[in-house]
């Protein structure tokens, strides 16, 4: 197929009315963040299995006739691994763009590992290796060429294919509607949604500070989420996650002290030391936000992993059952969240859930009971107490 290049207004316009007949389509985006805070939008792909089209964000100052295309809640957008794409139209609308089918989501249903990249799916399914020539492209650099634009395009050609073909395959396996809700998650703003005060929860090793140390992470993290708002830059160019816990161990509330602090460069004791040691200073006397109880290390008894080992054993059974690897269902980890009541375990969400999650919950909370097969039979059999609820 032709690509067309769209980099004018009249063309977006022509290109949104297509938008606005189609069904469904293919979306990719390019942009750069190695040196800003925010992913600067550099192009735009789009396709149906009739035309193809880069978008050109950087020549056309207002996009408003796409979007309102594109957030048609009747047009299905099909993506791979969309988080960050999505990430980009609600930072500029402030809505999140759904519906979506996200491939990387539903391959595993169709026997593939958790997460695959896209190169793997698309040698699966069109026996097609992916050119890599231009993966290190700056994408805002003018004029693209030919190459690079046909580079971008074939991410939403193919992708094209492979939806079809994914679809087609899920629908003959019973498992259409399967994804539904874990599809429903990403229209969900807290993922897009990045709030300076709850940023220390995504760090990793906070679990094992206490008091001071605790109270300090929190608030220079909260320090460097906004800095790294307000001034358009990577975090790590400011403190990176191992500094933060260094100095939240350390305590430094001199400029003397925290240029002695390994990771600390002298330019960021420079620009910014005195606002750390007088973060640091004040934080040491507050009370720390408390841990989540999920984000604390759970400790297992002898008596936790025999329960786990039968959980791992009506997994097993559920996936050989759908032709699944059992590791795609569930992995020992998400067992133990399910064991400890973490609200977040994969298996209460989704199709997890109705594979498997609803019966190891119920075996959990004496629901079900779980018995051998007799007379020759193998596997084990699930069956409602008697005092389970209908």
């Amino acid at each position: 197929m032709k690509i067309e290049y769209i980099n004018n207004p009249a063309q977006l316009q022509e290109l949104s009315q297509r938008i606005a007949q189609a069904n469904w389509l293919a979306l990719d985006t390019e942009f750069l963040r190695e040196k800003t805070y925010f992913p600067k939008f550099c192009l735009l792909q789009l396709a149906t299995p009739d035309w193809v089209a880069c978008v050109d964000p950087l020549a056309l100052p207002d996009l408003s006739p796409l979007l309102e295309a594109l957030y048609n809640p009747n047009l299905l957008k099909v993506l791979h691994a969309c988080r960050q794409d999505l990430e980009i139209f609600y930072q500029i609308t402030g809505e999140t763009l759904g519906p979506i089918f996200d491939t990387q989501i539903a391959a595993p249903l169709l026997g593939f590992q958790e997460n695959p990249g896209y190169a793997m799916l698309v040698s699966s399914f069109l026996n097609i290796n992916l050119n890599k020539a231009h993966t290190r492209t700056d994408w805002s650099e003018r004029p693209l060429s030919q190459d690079q634009i046909q580079y971008a395009a074939d991410d939403v050609i193919y992708l094209c294919k492979i939806y079809t073909l994914m679809l087609e395959q899920l629908r003959q396996l019973g498992r259409g509607g399967w994804l539904d809700s874990d599809f429903a998650l990403l229209n969900d703003p807290e993922l897009y949604q990045i709030s300076p005060e709850n940023a220390w929860l995504r760090i990793r090793g906070k679990n094992k500070l206490t008091g001071k140390q605790l109270s300090i992470m929190q608030a220079l993290s909260e320090w460097r989420e906004r800095t790294a708002q307000q001034e358009n830059k990577p975090r790590n160019w400011l403190l990176s996650d191992d500094n933060m816990l260094e100095l939240a161990k350390l305590q430094p509330v001199t400029l003397a002290e925290l240029a002695k602090v390994r990771g600390v460069n002298e330019r960021g004791v420079n620009r910014y030391g005195k606002t750390l040691c007088e973060l640091i200073a004040h934080a040491r006397n507050q009370t720390p936000k408390p841990l989540n109880e999920k984000d604390r290390p759970a400790k297992k008894t002898p008596h936790h992993e025999a329960i786990l080992d039968v959980l791992s054993a009506v997994v097993r059974v559920r996936a050989e059952a759908n032709s699944l690897n059992p590791v795609i269902l569930a992995s020992r980890k998400d067992l133990e969240q399910l064991l400890f009541n973490d609200p977040e375990s994969l298996l209460l969400q989704g199709w997890r859930y109705n594979m498997a999650g609803r019966e190891l919950q119920g075996l959990l909370n004496g629901e079900y009971t779980l018995s051998l097969l007799q007379n020759g039979e193998q596997g084990v059999k699930i069956t409602p107490t008697q005092n389970a609820p209908e």
